[in-house]
């Protein structure tokens, strides 16, 4: 007996949990939190013993997800059914009993199924009973999602991986053998390098995330389907590097493709480019725009004509090893706040060989895009990105921390967040620096020109200072940076933002 609900009974995470618990099966794929799109339900008999039993579903136009989650009945009488996926031409994929739940789309899949084209039509759940006793009778239950174009996608891991609000580390540039990324073979030759090298040089980092961000491809999501649940401490944030002839920029969160031949008949305007990422439910980060384009980087720095900054999440301030200086993406960043526009400044390594000597750029994590949330999720991360709450950790360390907060008539605003500030009103500033005694802080900004460092210098590991304007009611930009005995920057900070 088979039945066909549609919009039935609602789903969540309580189900994996006691599916895990009673049969010892841990899902390969944490189900969406909302109501299944189709639930199929039925009964195998004894005469279901070593037979395929298929179940169709119609599959509607338009859906770039699919996921499956299936439980049954009868463990303890020894009942065993397997699972495998038909779509209408063919043959999907085939999990027998080791995974609970499993998702598909164009871009990747669980390992067992195939990525490919979501083509609507019929589709089969095909069940497989390589034992049913005689007078047994197991019950299933198929519960499927159908994700559409611009639904949130949680990535590679449904649940946080950790959670209380703090700083997290990551690298949001990193190129692996799925682009232009090598390293030397086990006999020394130089081959395209695994994605593996590139989890295990951020793990060995002390990473809590990073983005793995290869030229205009998506055929590193299926890797990295793979690996994310062997790196389980480790947040794998969807990204591909956008490059045209006209600047580069990291999208990040989806999977599906999104065309990045800026000029042609596919994509003639950036604004076309921005379109179809924000239908996608990503964020887009223009990266290194200080160096130039030509024969010497092709496209590297940002040229796009009209490009509509309103569409821009984040810029590459910090590129590998290009800190300061005309290459550095730092200028072009403060460009576009002296404009009015507030952006986040993020960094990558950009790094192309995930062997390479960690001590020195473009190791992975030199720079670290450090961010505070919530917890460790892709939607926590790139939320917070958003909002600004980010700084950068030139040298990639494992503890350097800056915090900035400033208040004003009992509003306190942090790194990227606006603080309302009439003329006259006295804001305060509490600078806390973990990790650069002998250093010292600095302002940039056109709210710099409002306030004066009594004293800048850093004499402890872990130091708090304090410092008091008065705002000019003007609209301003305030930057707090860090630097080194020496005077070289080794944190940057995202502004607060001053406004009447």
């Amino acid at each position: 007996m088979v039945r066909t609900l549609h919009q039935g009974l609602r789903a969540g995470a309580v189900l994996i949990a006691l599916v895990a618990l009673l049969f010892g099966i841990a899902p390969a794929h944490a189900a969406p939190a909302r109501a299944p799109d189709v639930i199929l339900t039925g009964t195998l008999t004894g005469a279901a013993h070593e037979t395929y039993t298929e179940l169709p579903f119609k599959l509607p136009a338009g859906v770039e997800r699919v996921t499956v989650e299936f439980a049954y009945t009868g463990r303890e009488q020894r009942s065993v059914i397997d699972l495998g996926l038909r779509d209408p031409e063919r043959f999907r994929g085939w999990s027998g009993g080791n995974k609970s739940s499993f998702t598909l789309a164009e871009s990747d899949a669980t390992p067992s199924y195939l990525a490919g084209p979501l083509k609507p039509g019929v589709w089969k759940l095909v069940l497989g009973a390589p034992n049913i006793r005689k007078d047994s009778r197991p019950a299933y239950t198929a519960k499927i999602w159908f994700d559409r174009k611009g639904a949130p996608f949680a990535g590679f891991g449904d649940q946080p991986l950790a959670t209380g609000e703090r700083w997290w580390r990551g690298d949001l540039h990193i190129h692996t053998g799925h682009s232009d990324g090598s390293c030397l073979s086990r006999k020394g030759a130089k081959v395209p390098c695994p994605t593996y090298k590139t989890l295990e040089a951020a793990s060995a980092r002390g990473l809590d995330f990073v983005s793995v961000t290869d030229h205009n491809a998506t055929s590193q999501f299926g890797a990295l389907r793979e690996l994310a649940p062997y790196f389980d401490d480790l947040l794998i944030i969807p990204g591909r590097e956008i490059t045209t002839f006209h600047g580069h920029a990291n999208l990040f969160g989806p999977t599906a493709f999104v065309d990045f031949q800026l000029g042609s008949a596919h994509a003639p305007r950036l604004a076309d480019i921005l379109k179809e990422v924000e239908a996608s439910g990503g964020m887009i980060a223009i990266n290194h725009p200080g160096l130039p384009s030509g024969e010497f980087c092709m496209g590297c720095g940002w040229t796009a004509p009209d490009t509509d900054y309103a569409g821009i999440a984040a810029i590459e301030a910090i590129n590998g090893g290009q800190v300061e200086g005309p290459l550095s993406g730092i200028g072009f960043w403060e460009a576009r706040l002296n404009e009015g526009l507030r952006i986040t400044a993020i960094g990558g390594s950009d790094n192309h060989d995930a062997t390479l000597d960690p001590a020195k750029a473009p190791a992975i994590g030199m720079p670290t895009t450090v961010v505070r949330a919530g917890e460790l999720s892709q939607a926590a991360i790139l939320k917070a990105i958003g909002q600004g709450h980010v700084f950068l950790d030139v040298a990639g360390t494992r503890d350097r921390i800056l915090e900035v907060r400033a208040s004003a008539d009992g509003t306190t605003a942090q790194m990227g967040d606006e603080l309302p500030a009439a003329a006259g009103t006295k804001v305060r500033v509490e600078v806390r620096v973990v990790g650069v005694a002998g250093g010292s802080i600095s302002l940039a900004g056109d709210g710099a020109k409002l306030a004066t460092l009594a004293d800048p210098k850093l004499t402890a590991a872990d130091q708090t200072l304090v410092f008091e304007f008065a705002a000019d009611g003007a609209r301003r930009w305030l930057r707090v940076d860090v630097r080194s005995l020496q005077g070289k920057l080794v944190l940057l900070g995202n502004p607060i933002y001053l406004r009447p």
